[in-house]
């Protein structure tokens, strides 16, 4: 297409509305309501320079309602990475891209009514006067593990660093090459391990590691043997690594701490939910690890955390380094914890934590579930098939393992499966599916039940209006 004469495009440059009579259109109003007045400005701003760019190129034609629909654009594409709650029916649950264990409404009103006045965080209300924030969790984590001391911290991320910058800075770690792990998001254990100022000390090739290879590397610059949790992926075939026991009668003769990375950490027995054995962090401090760490917000269900559980000797080592101030929880983070915490304490993990809840779901009462919407949908014209599929625990938790799931999708549709997963995630209760055998999907295991409505009418409001 050739380019417009210079004389036209000045013409239609002039006809650009201003920034102001934008803004005074009642499109705009409710955004500017929801993303404040600057926001919309800047992004009327890219709406207009856009078009200027268009206008030199081609014929394009100017008005206010083109610049209007620009700056919806441009603001759609500027908050969509605004936090906002999504419906999650990719069948994976603990999905890290989608914010981990979600939280059930008690522990939110709890947060919400701790957070909203002022709180005794670091005041003692017995005595008067300061106090150290944590103490109570720290207290319910001794409970529940029988440790004898425990730290949280902002993620397990920090707790590896603040173990390894107080107790190995300038001295060596050392680690099978098999538990070398990189985990969602780029964190590995190697940078860490750096970043602390800590020597790494490599032992045994990646599939094969003994005892045996542990001792042999220790020299007198060895400050603590670190074990690794595998986090997300499994190995099968010719492979050996000692178990906590033998790092622990080992770090006894040489008189090293043994520190156990756990990952996620859990508090359930999995077994009783059909999956494979995780230890749980009182298996681990019972063979006698002197620390471990995990996330919170993991097989625990609780907010992001790092929890570092052990003997009391080393846990005052890390309280008292420095770099503990900048890693510590907030008051949000320790109310909904400690709310999480009292669950397991009195029995009401697997009701009421939305993480075990979903687990825990029978095969048959998610079928049911399948059932009514397939039929309401059908009342509408709308087909759906039912599938039997497999649900993944996620966010780097017994890897390998899945959990029998039901996945619905639209029969026959008219529309690409890649074109389906855009138009449930620009619903405004954003979807996020899966597509699996080149047929969009949604997985109800990690749908809660409240939520079915909401996707009968998102694929009426998708497929309706284009049928």
């Amino acid at each position: 297409m050739p380019n417009p004469s210079g004389k036209l495009v000045k013409e239609k440059l002039r006809q650009i509305p201003s920034v102001e009579k934008v803004l005074e259109s009642s499109e705009l109003q409710a955004d500017i309501d929801k993303f404040s007045h600057t926001l919309v400005v800047s992004a009327i701003r890219e709406a207009i320079k856009t078009t200027k760019s268009e206008i030199a190129k081609s014929k394009e034609t100017v008005s206010l309602d083109s610049i209007i629909g620009k700056t919806k654009d441009v603001l759609r594409d500027l908050t969509s990475s605004a936090l906002q709650p999504v419906i999650n029916v990719t069948g994976v649950i603990l999905h890290t891209n989608l914010g981990r264990a979600p939280l059930d409404e008690g522990a939110l009103s709890f947060i919400k009514e701790v957070c909203a006045n002022y709180n005794n965080l670091e005041f003692d209300l017995r005595e008067g006067k300061r106090s150290k924030r944590g103490v109570f969790v720290e207290k319910l984590l001794c409970l529940l593990t029988l440790s004898e001391a425990a730290l949280v911290v902002n993620n397990n991320a920090g707790a590896v660093l603040l173990i390894l910058t107080a107790m190995a800075k300038e001295k060596e770690v050392i680690v099978s090459r098999g538990e070398l792990v990189q985990i969602g998001g780029g964190f590995r254990i190697p940078e860490i391990l750096s970043l602390s100022g800590a020597t790494l000390k490599e032992v045994g090739t990646t599939n094969h590691t003994t005892i045996s290879d542990y001792a042999r590397a220790i020299t007198r610059r060895t400050a603590l043997l670190l074990k690794v949790h595998q986090s997300n992926f499994k190995m099968i075939g010719f492979t050996e690594k000692p178990c906590i026991h033998d790092l622990v009668k080992l770090g006894k003769k040489h008189k090293l701490p043994v520190v156990e990375d756990m990952g996620s950490g859990v508090l359930l027995r999995t077994e009783d939910f059909h999956l494979a054995h995780e230890p749980t962090m009182t298996e681990a401090l019972s063979a006698g690890a002197d620390l471990i760490c995990f996330s919170g917000d993991k097989l625990l269900g609780a907010p992001q955390a790092g929890i570092i559980l052990g003997k009391r000797k080393y846990i005052d080592i890390l309280k008292k380094h420095p770099l503990y101030r900048a890693l510590r929880l907030d008051k949000m983070f320790l109310a909904g914890l400690e709310r999480i915490l009292l669950y397991y304490l009195k029995g009401e993990a697997a009701k009421k934590i939305p993480v075990w809840q979903m687990i825990g779901t029978p095969g048959e009462v998610l079928q049911a579930r399948a059932e009514k919407i397939k039929d309401k949908l059908k009342e509408s014209g709308i087909e759906i098939v039912i599938k039997r599929s497999n649900s993944t625990i996620g966010g780097g938790s017994l890897p390998g393992e899945s959990l029998s799931t039901v996945i619905l999708s639209v029969d026959k549709p008219f529309i690409p499966a890649n074109q389906q997963a855009q138009l449930f995630r620009e619903q405004s209760l954003p979807i996020i599916g899966r597509i699996e055998d080149q047929k969009f999907g949604l997985d109800l295991r990690t749908v809660f039940p409240h939520q079915d409505e909401l996707l009968i009418s998102a694929i009426k409001n998708i497929f309706l209006k284009r049928s």
